[in-house]
């Protein structure tokens, strides 16, 4: 069954239940030094590694990517549009009006309660894409899309698929916490007027100007996790560094106080920082930013981050970065912010990554 089976790379002593076609780069040119203050970075903790350097899965047993040939499907790209698949569906001939009484999408009387279909859609947006986010990871994992490069050179994390899975789904720092935030700020009125307009289709400049100000904003956050003192850092954004090694399950994992600061305090003001939104233009950039950033905790590299790192915008590989490293790569989205700020690390340049990342 699909969800049934363990993600295994290449056990030593059993064949596994699935194996992953694994890409093996070539070796990484001279290593190049790692910063001298990634030490002194609160709390850093290592991937369990076995004697021999190999990853240590769940129950103990050391694991190891193999060599194998292989490129990766080009339909893993199509991912993108799916994650987008309920607001294009439903302002593509204005659907939305043949499916629901008008009364449900009018705009909103003043001092009136607004209408809860908006909220509906939107979370229904995110979770949709969701479904295509995690179905397109399975698949990958399964060996139907290609070949996989893991990131990191010790090999990717090895884990059992479907408990991983449930535990993803049921992180109350992720998905309970979010929901909360878009019922509560929709339902009180909070959000600019403008968005509870069904009005017109999605406004995609709209769309990356919200991505851009959420991950400026987010950077912010993050680095003032990172630095402001040790007791903040450990009581919010610690729990999350466990993993120096990421799996894409682990992009929610963390802390509740993590979550509010790096994720909600961001959202709200992005909200009333950029006008003029309508309520499919929320609904894309919502849909977008969640499943994007779980696409970034990856364990293996994702076929379009060449051509996204070219243009600046946050891949698998940046994020690992920071997770291996501590003090590089806060962006999440896009990499501008550290670019400006003197805090990028190419993952070309780092010893612990593979080649091709």
């Amino acid at each position: 069954m699909l969800l049934g089976t363990h993600l295994t790379l290449l056990p030593k002593a059993k064949i596994a239940p699935f194996s992953p076609t694994v890409l093996a780069p070539a070796p990484s040119a001279t290593p190049s030094p790692i910063d001298s203050d990634i030490a002194s970075e609160i709390g850093a903790v290592t991937s369990p590694l076995a004697t021999d350097g190999s990853v240590l899965a769940v129950d103990g047993t050391p694991t190891r990517c193999t060599p194998s040939c292989g490129a990766a499907s080009p339909l893993a790209v199509l991912v993108w549009p799916s994650i987008l698949l309920l607001p294009l569906y439903m302002t593509c001939g204005e659907r939305y009006r043949d499916i629901f009484p008008e009364e449900w999408y009018a705009a909103p009387e003043p001092g009136q309660w607004p209408s809860a279909l908006g909220l509906s859609l939107g979370i229904s947006a995110v979770a949709v894409g969701q479904i295509f986010a995690l179905l397109y990871h399975i698949l990958r994992v399964k060996g139907y899309l290609g070949a996989l490069i893991p990131i990191q050179r010790k090999g990717a994390p090895t884990y059992p698929l479907a408990s991983e899975l449930l535990s993803h789904l049921a992180q109350p720092e992720g998905f309970a916490m979010l929901g909360c935030y878009l019922s509560g700020t929709w339902m009180m009125g909070w959000m600019p007027a403008s968005y509870y307009s069904f009005e017109g289709g999605v406004q995609w400049e709209l769309v990356a100007l919200q991505l851009l100000c959420q991950d400026g904003i987010q950077y912010l956050m993050h680095r003032i996790e990172h630095k402001a003192s040790p007791a903040l850092y450990q009581a919010s954004h610690k729990p999350h560094h466990r993993w120096t090694n990421p799996k894409l399950f682990d992009a929610f994992n963390g802390s509740a106080a993590d979550t509010f600061l790096m994720i909600l305090v961001p959202l709200f003001a992005t909200a009333h920082l950029v006008q003029g939104c309508n309520v499919w233009t929320y609904m894309a950039f919502g849909s977008l930013y969640a499943n994007w950033l779980t696409l970034i905790h990856s364990e293996f590299a994702h076929p379009w981050d060449a051509v996204f790192r070219s243009l600046g915008l946050g891949t698998a590989a940046d994020h690992h970065i920071h997770h291996a490293l501590f003090i590089k790569n806060y962006g999440h989205l896009f990499m501008y912010f550290d670019w400006v700020c003197g805090t990028y690390k190419d993952p070309a340049t780092c010893s612990k990554f593979n080649s091709g990342v």
